[in-house]
């Protein structure tokens, strides 16, 4: 039987590493934001703000993904903010695909900067996998002008352990038979899908790193951590069967929220704030030819307690205006006048476009109308951008649509 070869190829610091090649490329800047202290995200006059990535320069400063703007800059006062351009990554994430898909038609995106591609059989064409490797990863520096790293091995769980080793712009190899010595000894924490809880759970049962794991009676992890203890023992042993999935998973669920840098304390106001959550989700469905029956809100207030409630619809849907009222209904329930700082809109019960069923209810609403306004103001911005059509209701507020 042919040994399978699967990598898993991970941009390096890729919003950052995007954004500069598009600054140094098109706006012919001359600073390459990965060679100082640089990060990208939020604006810093909102507290929303968070890190979204940053340099290895910044790196060495302390400053961390996922840290407020605030902390980074007590770090690192002369840290290089830089707003997030995320239509800019999502083409800079396809051309970074499709480059992919030459080398293999089993190509399966995990995120908007990794990938999974087996490359089983390929090697006539390609060479062996290190060769196969360091082609794809020249390549890519050369012409989409960021860096990457590659894992190799025979399943998807150890070329993602692989190409976390050493960065940036590297290739390495994590074969079944390179577990003991690449892997074994690094410490329990750095095994993925293993978070602080589980290392001290781990801390407490006397493991410490990754081989005292593997080593460990996979019962007595099963009665301490129940079936995440299985799926750990199996991961430290190199165990997995998953396979590389080309066609992504129909999306079970479509959903936005959004943190508010104030407090919300006018129920109109945060009808707003959904009415543009709303909009966001519609949008994803009627781009995915899906619809949707279940529509929750999730409120959360300014001491961070968090309360959601549910609704099933009478009929699929993917208007907005059917999505937004809902979310009205579902919030009236629920808000209890707290001061509100996250609102939040998910969906479920996702089902192919099909005809509706209409009723009496379907022509008082204007359900016709506002199936055509929607799929009218969709055509605009795909033609012109986001801001082409703008709704009246975002004119009257200070907050951002």
């Amino acid at each position: 039987m042919q040994k399978r070869i699967i990598f898993h190829i991970d941009v390096n610091s890729a919003f950052l590493s995007w954004e500069s090649v598009y600054r140094m490329e098109v706006l012919h800047e001359t600073v390459d934001l990965r060679t100082i202290p640089s990060a990208i995200g939020g604006d810093e006059k909102k507290r929303r703000g968070v890190i979204l990535a940053k340099s290895i320069p910044a790196k060495a400063f302390g400053v961390r993904t996922g840290e407020s703007i605030m902390e980074a800059r007590k770090k690192c006062p002369a840290l290089s903010l830089v707003p997030a351009n995320h239509e800019l990554y999502r083409q800079k994430s396809r051309e970074f695909i499709e480059l992919l898909k030459e080398y293999s038609p089993d190509v399966e995106q995990y995120s908007i900067d990794e990938a999974f591609v087996d490359m089983t059989g390929m090697q006539v064409l390609f060479g062996e996998p290190l060769e196969a490797a360091d082609k794809i990863r020249k390549r890519i520096k050369e012409e989409l002008g960021f860096t990457v790293n590659i894992g190799i091995s025979e399943n998807k769980y150890l070329a993602k352990m692989a190409s976390d080793f050493e960065k940036p712009d590297k290739v390495h190899t994590l074969f079944p038979d390179e577990i003991q010595k690449k892997m074994w000894p690094l410490p329990v924490g750095d095994l993925l899908f293993v978070g602080k809880a589980t290392v001290k759970k781990l801390e407490k049962m006397g493991i410490q790193t990754i081989g005292q794991l593997a080593a460990c009676d996979k019962e007595l992890l099963k009665e301490n951590l129940k079936k995440q203890g299985e799926s750990i023992w199996n991961f430290a042993n190199g165990i997995d069967f998953s396979l590389v999935q080309p066609v992504p998973e129909r999306n079970k669920g479509y959903g936005n929220s959004t943190t508010i840098s104030f407090d919300v304390t006018d129920g109109e106001a945060a009808k707003t704030v959904l009415l543009a959550l709303a909009e966001s989700v519609g949008s994803r469905l009627r781009a995915d030819g899906v619809k949707i029956q279940v529509v929750s809100v999730t409120i959360k207030d300014n001491q961070l307690r968090k309360m959601s409630h549910q609704m099933v619809l009478d009929s699929a849907t993917d208007i907005t205006n059917e999505i937004y009222l809902s979310a009205c209904r579902l919030f009236e329930e629920l808000w209890d006048g707290r001061p509100i700082r996250l609102l939040g809109i998910q969906t479920s019960r996702t089902k192919e476009e099909e005809a509706r069923q209409f009723s009496l209810f379907d022509e008082e609403t204007g359900y016709e109308k506002w199936e055509q306004m929607d799929h009218a103001v969709d055509e605009i911005r795909k033609k012109f951008g986001k801001d082409a059509v703008k709704r009246a209701a975002f004119l009257k507020t200070s907050l951002d649509e």
